[in-house]
């Protein structure tokens, strides 16, 4: 009979846990445009021509058969289809396995779920068994003729609070976001890294081909130095051109001294991105032979939604901040425990299997909050501003996930602008330079306009250099801002192993 009698209250409390006070969570009505700006003048090809030409890629990322369907955009690639230098790829999967952040990151997921199994088990009976065993002897003064006696026990005791206003599976669904909130947390570290990644390696190939400009463009001035010294000590240059030729060479001596400082520390930047100790970082292509993908299809604006981490990361957090409406909605209502016990009780250890030990009890408590000076409703009122507070940030991160978008696409367009001009500069300073020299040996010009064509081609060249640079970290941007990569691979990709990323 009391096997039944618990059935029926564990049956009773299922199905009044279905009673909650709030609705269940629901995505608020949010302002998703139909496409990015700048969308289709991000170049010169058409989104057609884009997306066919990786489509073969793009395939193996989308959803199957049945699930929905997803735009074509460059973040379903993974980063090794991207990245197409081998030695990034290994700089990238070395950073995905030992960043520190990343571990941290990884750490609190497991932290979150500890919580949520933690939260999760309220939902469920306890039962806990004690058990003991005593000797004593009271006073006789108190108890005449008290004897030394024994005491052994041993107990089942059940606890269950029904759930009767749905507050304990509130706070699992809160405990659950939460944990996806985490997740994605996590998600969003990986796509910083690889994405601080990628830049810092391609600043650092970048910086590798300006140091070169500049120690070729010291030899060619050293050599200048050497001529106009020879010449001015013939009597057939004025000392004005020795010490304009000295400048030169000194001015490309500092750009020598200056990128020789910044290639040692982006390399130690790029290590500490690695989780290792400041050292060399061993490179791949240089910066002119990396890819520049002739244009990226971005898909649609609403797939930042799921995409984008940060974005996940915010709309979780909404989840559990609505959840817990419910929970201090519950508190203002009344609650129901239930306890029983069973066991056995005995002044001799032998006599505890036997009937007449036998001890039972069952009891049911109930709390109803009668008045409390609206301490419980000023919390629930608290409850929906930080649900407010919630949505207003879920809303913000959105917005700013959609500027990112907008900002890489005018960068990624504009920045190859600026690349393609800079090399045409490049190619007619060069031919000034060489112009240039010619007449000032052919005695036409003074050494000044040798001078000036020679600072112009220097300037130019760092400059094509920096802005291939800029261009490339503009793609990688544009992945970024798309939430694209950041689910870490099985297994990295043949050839980017860890340990050819760090060696000198």
């Amino acid at each position: 009979m009391r096997g039944h009698s618990f059935r029926l209250l564990f049956v009773f409390s299922v199905l009044i846990s279905a009673c909650t006070l709030t609705p269940d969570y629901e995505r608020p009505a949010l302002d998703v445009p139909g496409e990015y700006p700048q969308q289709a003048a991000s170049g010169d090809v058409s989104q057609d021509e884009i997306q066919d030409e990786i489509q073969d890629e793009i395939q193996d990322e989308l959803p199957e058969d049945g699930q929905e369907s997803k735009g074509e955009s460059i973040a379903y690639l993974p980063w090794w289809d991207v990245f197409h230098d081998r030695q990034l790829q290994g700089l990238i999967g070395a950073a995905l396995a030992e960043n520190k952040n990343i571990s941290v990151a990884a750490a609190r997921i497991a932290q979150a779920s500890a919580q949520f199994t933690g939260v999760r088990a309220n939902q469920f009976p306890f039962f806990d068994v004690t058990g003991g065993a005593a000797r004593g002897k009271q006073s006789q003064f108190l108890v005449p003729g008290a004897s030394t006696g024994n005491n052994f026990a041993l107990m089942g005791n059940l606890s269950f609070e029904l759930d009767l206003w749905g507050k304990l599976s509130r706070a699992t669904e809160s405990a659950r976001a939460d944990l996806l909130a985490t997740e994605a947390a996590y998600s969003s570290v990986t796509l910083s890294v690889v994405a601080n990644v990628a830049s810092g390696y391609m600043l650092l190939r970048d910086l590798d081909e300006r140091l070169v400009i500049s120690r070729s463009t010291v030899e060619t001035r050293q050599h200048n130095l050497e001529i106009i010294q020879a010449r001015f000590d013939k009597g057939t240059v004025p000392e004005l051109d020795v010490n304009q030729a000295q400048t030169e060479l000194a001015f490309a001596e500092v750009a020598v001294a200056s990128f020789e400082r910044q290639v040692a520390q982006t390399e130690n930047a790029l290590r500490i991105l690695l989780g290792r100790n400041p050292g060399a970082i061993a490179r791949g292509l240089a910066i002119q032979e990396q890819q520049m993908l002739p244009d990226v299809p971005t898909g649609l604006p609403s797939e930042l939604l799921q995409r984008r981490p940060d974005v996940v990361t915010a709309e979780q957090q909404l989840h559990a901040e609505t959840a817990r409406i419910g929970v201090a909605e519950a508190l203002r209502y009344p609650s129901l425990s239930l306890t029983g016990s069973y066991g056995a009780i005995s002044d001799d250890l032998s006599d505890l299997n036997d009937s007449s030990a036998e001890s039972w009890g069952i009891a049911g408590n109930i709390f109803a909050p009668i008045l409390n000076w609206g301490q419980l409703k000023a919390q629930t009122d608290a409850q929906r501003a930080r649900t407010e507070q919630a949505l207003n940030r879920y809303e913000a991160t959105l917005q700013q996930a959609f500027r990112e978008v907008a900002d890489a696409l005018v960068a990624v367009r504009t920045f190859r602008e600026e690349n393609a001009a800079y090399g045409r500069q490049v190619v007619a300073a060069r031919n000034a330079a060489r112009l240039s020299r010619a007449r000032y040996d052919a005695g036409v010009v003074d050494f000044l306009e040798v001078l000036e064509t020679e600072r112009t081609l220097f300037s130019a060249q760092l400059n094509e250099s920096s802005s291939t640079q800029q261009a490339l970290n503009a793609v990688i941007q544009l992945y970024k801002s798309l939430g694209g990569g950041w689910t870490p691979p099985a297994t990295p990709p043949t050839g980017s192993s860890q340990g050819a990323a760090t060696s000198p």
